[in-house]
Order: C-alpha cells, then structure tokens, then sequence
C-alpha cells in the first residue's frame, strides 16, 4: 500500500510519524548502550573479584590441597567467563549500537531532504494558486466597473436632457471597461488552466515521489531494527559455548574435589617422624618419709641416703619444686597435644644448612626439594657446556667465525659451576641417607632402649646405673651419688656408648634453659651451667634424663628436674 495514493492530504501527519520513528531508534540505540554498559562493568566486578581471590603467593608456598587447586581452577574459569561478557558488550557496541547511531544520522538526513522537496512543492502550488486567485479577483472586479459604466452609458443614452458629448463619453468609457474585463477575463481562464495543471501535477506526480521516498526511508527503518534486534541476540548466542565450556570446567573443578587425597597431603605435610610420647613412670615421693614409732615400722629409706639429704639441706642446694617448673608439670605442659604452644625463639634454633633444626621428617622433604633444584642447576651447567663446546667446534673448523680460545674462560667457568653443585649434590644427599638410615633405626633403638629403662620401682641414669631413689635427680648435682656408691653394679661401658655410635648430630627438637648448674661428672652427662641454654635432641623417656647440645657442638645428658624445657612446634612435644 503506497503512501502516495492513499496518503496524498497527509503531509503533516507523515512529518510527524518520521519523526516519532527516528526517535523510536533513537531510544533503542540508548537502551543498547545501559545493556552493553552492564556488561562491561559486570565483566570489569567479575574480574576484579577473581584477582581479589586469586594466590598472591608463590607456587611453592601455594597449598596443594585440591579443594585449593579446584577452587583457583573455577577462578580460572570465572576469570574465562568474564572475557566472554566483554565480548558480548564490544559485539554490541560495534554491531549494534555504533550501527544504530550512524544509521540515525543518515535518516535525519534524508528526512530533512524529502521534507524539503514536499514544502516546496507545495510552496509551488500555493504560489500558482495566488496568481489565479489574483487573477480571478481582477476579472470579478473589471467585470463589475463594466457592468457600471454600461448602466451609466445606458441611462444617459435615455436621458433626453443630456449632451451628445456626455452620451459619448459614457459610450466610450463602457466600451473600454467591456474590453479590459474580457482581457481580465483571459488572465484568469489562463491562471485557471496553469494552476489545474500544476495542482495535478503536484498531487499526481510531485507529492506521491515524495511521500514514496518517506515510505521508503521509514520501511528501512523497520528493516534496521529488526536486524539490530537479530545481532542484539546473536552477540549473547556466539558466546554460549565458551560459556558452556566455562561452566563444564567448573563441573569438573568440583568433581576433582578428594578429600582423602587432601587428608594424606596434611599427613604428608605435617608428619615429623617422631615418635608418641611414652608411659609416664610413677614417682613415688613416700621415699623420702620415716615411720612413727606407733605403727611399728622403720623407715624405708636408708641412713646413708638420708645422711647425704641432710648433706644437701646444709650445702644449700635448691629442694625439688612443686611449681609448674616441676618435671611432672613441666612435662605436662609440654606433651600437651592441645594446649598453647610456646613461642619459639629464632636465635635459640637458627636455620642450618644441613636443616638439623627440623623434625625428622620434614627435614627429609627439603633435602630431598633442595637435591632436586641442584640437579636442575646441574643439568642447566651440563646444557650450557655442551652449547660452548659444539660452538668452540665450529669456531675451530671455520676459524673466521670467531677464536675458539675466547670459549675457553667460560667453559672453565662452567666445568667449576658443576664441581660445586655435584659436591653440594654428594653433600646433600649424604645428609639425606643419613636421615633416612635414622629413620629406620631409631625406632628400634628407641624401643630396646625403653625396654631397657623402663622397671618396676625405680630408673636408669644414662650410664646404666640403677637407683631406687626417684628424687635423687631432684638434689643439688655437686652431690650426685655415683653409680658405684649406691651399691649397685658398676654399668657397662659399652651400654652408654651404643647411644652415640652415631657420628650424625640429632635435630634440634627444642631448647632448654638451666635452673641450676651441673658438674656432669658422670660418663654421658653434660656440664652446664646455671642459665645456661641448650639445645634440646632427645626429650625424656620417663628415666629423668634429657638430651642436649651445647651451642658449641657438645651433648650429653642432663637432669630433666634442672632445666626448663620448650618444645619447638613441629616436634612431638609440642
């Protein structure tokens, strides 16, 4: 159905319904620009939520747990998802909204155009309808001025009192009214004829071409939203199987999920390698209390015994306390699985080389980390000696390439690089067995010798002497009985040796401070004094005896009842 036929009277309402369309896509193209401006700004919060998430640590301190791994794999893909809603909104910016703009402008344009030509065409036809109206005007009026003189010529031509020269005159001037109303009258017949022709002209050719061009332009109007409103949907469309893909991975992320895997990392994590603490022994206290005479009995403890208690009482030695630096309560706190760990003092356990410092087990770990990065050093230094060799070849077989002896330096360079890391290498991994061969070992020490420890009534010093006495190791050290004095048989010297038949130090598993001073007289004791702070490598196995090491390298046994003793966190007494 044509605008031109059916819409001919319609000029200003066509005006006004171009107009109302060029706003219509207008205001899509503004709904378009909030859409892809949510876009953007979701894409820009999705992403700045990943990076908010994201490990700002190493890949070596990164937990290795997959529920970790798992959730930074759906960052990974959330990250992905956010690309694709960038896209989606640059897809709708340039082929939706940028195109949306342009073709507005063009619209203007040629609307203005068309409009144009209409006012003009019909400013054309209200001009020739002036003239025929003028024309028309001008023929009513000479015909009425003749009609006026004919009456005038008529009534004087009658009149028997006028002159012959007022006839005459009369005469003359409806003659000349009578010709100037038929000229008027040619005019407007003329004027008539030119504004029919031109009004048909106008209404038949001029406004349909027109009002053709305005259907025209509002018809690809219409076609311009429908195929923006199609690549509207298509921008959301392309991206659904990366988003799908996205969406999967997220699937599989959460399926990777394992706890058991996870509670063996913890295992693997955290193991020490030590041992549980053993039985705590019964320290019976009553020793040291004579009988009355009322119940009939003497006292248990011998009076050589009690003389030396008197001898300590006199010297002024400190008595065993009963405050939580006590050995019992001491003890307490330390193998505590849940209590509050003490805080662990860097200068008392520095980092060394060998990582003597750590517990058994982890110690292995970075060993077993640091031989591994040595021998991916080494195989770089291997790698870069071939290159220069295979280069110093080609620089002997084709001199004027360059001086094979200028490779010589690095070569040497790199021959002395590899000397020091396969020594570090040898170093390490002695180290490394020697931790290993202690691992499957110690356990078997460890149960002889508290199957050798452990009796009924009493305890062991570390030399193998038996005492019946369990506050003994409570009095002053200046006084301590030897082994041969309490009427025990004198220990083998073999016993206490088969301790230390090991050449490899302990790790450190603590530090302890001295409340009073020892002599250490005793074989495998050690000398300290008070205030002295030692490194503790074997806690004690309920015989009353601790192990330590001296900063200068020495250990030995001390009376646990003298120092005050802190766990480092990762040791079993902790």
């Amino acid at each position: 159905m044509s605008w031109g036929t059916e819409l001919w009277d319609q000029f200003d309402n066509l005006d006004k319904h171009t107009q109302w369309g060029i706003d219509f896509l207008e205001r899509y193209a503004k709904f378009v620009k909030e859409r892809l401006d949510i876009e953007q700004n979701y894409a820009k919060q999705l992403r700045n939520l990943v990076k908010k998430y994201c490990p700002k640590r190493s890949k070596d301190e990164e937990p290795r747990f997959t529920s970790c791994l798992s959730f930074y794999s759906i960052l990974n893909e959330l990250n992905d998802y956010a690309g694709q809603r960038e896209v989606v909104a640059e897809e709708m910016a340039h082929k939706v909204y940028g195109e949306l703009m342009r073709y507005s402008l063009d619209l203007k344009a040629e609307r203005k155009h068309h409009l144009q030509e209409g006012r003009k065409a019909q400013q054309h036809l209200d001009h020739c309808w002036k003239q025929m109206d003028s024309s028309k005007k001008k023929f009513e009026r000479e015909c009425r001025e003749a009609e006026k003189s004919q009456v005038t010529y008529d009534r004087l031509d009658n009149d028997i009192n006028a002159t012959k020269s007022e006839v005459e005159k009369a005469k003359a001037q409806f003659y000349l009214r009578t010709h100037t109303a038929d000229e008027s009258k040619n005019e407007y017949a003329s004027q008539l004829q030119n504004f029919n022709a031109e009004q048909w002209k106008h209404f038949n050719n001029a406004i349909p071409h027109i009002f053709k061009n305005l259907q025209d332009m509002d018809e690809r109007r219409t076609v311009k939203l429908g195929e923006t409103y199609r690549c509207f949907a298509e921008a959301e469309r392309r991206v659904i199987p990366i988003v799908s893909k996205c969406l999967e991975g997220m699937v599989v992320a959460a399926k990777a999920v394992n706890e058991r895997k996870d509670s063996a990392i913890v295992v693997e994590s955290f193991k020490s390698g030590f041992e549980p603490p053993g039985d705590f022994p019964f320290e019976d206290f009553s020793q040291n209390l004579s009988r009355t005479g009322s119940d009939g009995t003497i006292s248990n403890t011998p009076k050589g015994e009690r003389d030396r208690d008197r001898d300590r009482d006199r010297d002024g030695a400190p008595a065993p306390r009963s405050d939580p630096k006590h050995p019992m309560n001491r003890t307490k706190n330390k193998l505590w699985l849940f209590g509050k760990k003490p805080k662990w003092s860097v200068k008392m356990a520095p980092s060394l080389e060998d990582f003597s410092h750590l517990p058994p087990e982890q110690r292995r770990k970075r060993l077993q980390q640091r031989i591994d990065e040595l021998n991916k050093e080494l195989q770089k230094e291997i790698d870069q000696r071939d290159a220069l060799n295979k280069m110093k070849d080609v620089y002997e077989k084709n001199p004027q390439m360059g001086d094979p002896n200028s490779l010589q330096p690095q070569i040497s360079e790199t021959m002395c690089n590899m000397e020091k890391l396969r020594s570090e290498i040898h170093r390490n991994e002695t180290w490394l067995s020697e931790v290993e061969g202690k691992q499957s070992s110690r356990g078997d020490r460890r149960h002889s010798a508290d199957n050798h420890h452990h009796t009924p009534q009493g305890r062991e010093s570390p030399e193998g002497s038996y005492t019946d006495d369990t506050s003994q190791e409570h009095h002053t050290p200046h006084h301590r009985p030897n082994p041969s004095q309490s009427g025990q048989p004198n220990p083998d010297p073999h016993e206490f040796d088969d301790e230390f038949d090991d050449d490899d130090p302990l790790p450190v598993i603590g530090h302890c401070k001295a409340l009073y001073s020892f002599d250490g007289q005793n074989e495998g004791t050690l000398v300290m004094a008070e205030d002295e702070v030692l490194y503790i490598i074997e806690e004690d196995k309920g015989d009353g005896w601790t192990r330590a090491r001296k900063q200068s390298g020495e250990d030995g046994y001390v009376p646990t009842s003298y120092v005050e003793i802190t766990m480092e966190k990762n040791s079993k007494g902790s």
